[in-house]
């Protein structure tokens, strides 16, 4: 059976470089938009 992560001699998990891209990507997207949309709300609160 084939799994995402392969362990290798010592034991320990290699994850795949895309799956690790993707990932960030996911979370980096709302991320980065929940951001400028915090730091254009608070330029007007600041800047009238």
């Amino acid at each position: 059976m084939s799994s995402a992560r392969t362990p290798d001699e010592h034991g320990t998990t290699h994850t795949p470089t895309g799956l690790i891209a993707f990932a960030w990507t996911l979370v980096g997207i709302p991320l980065a938009y929940g951001l400028f949309q915090t730091v254009k709300t608070a330029l007007t609160l600041f800047t009238g």
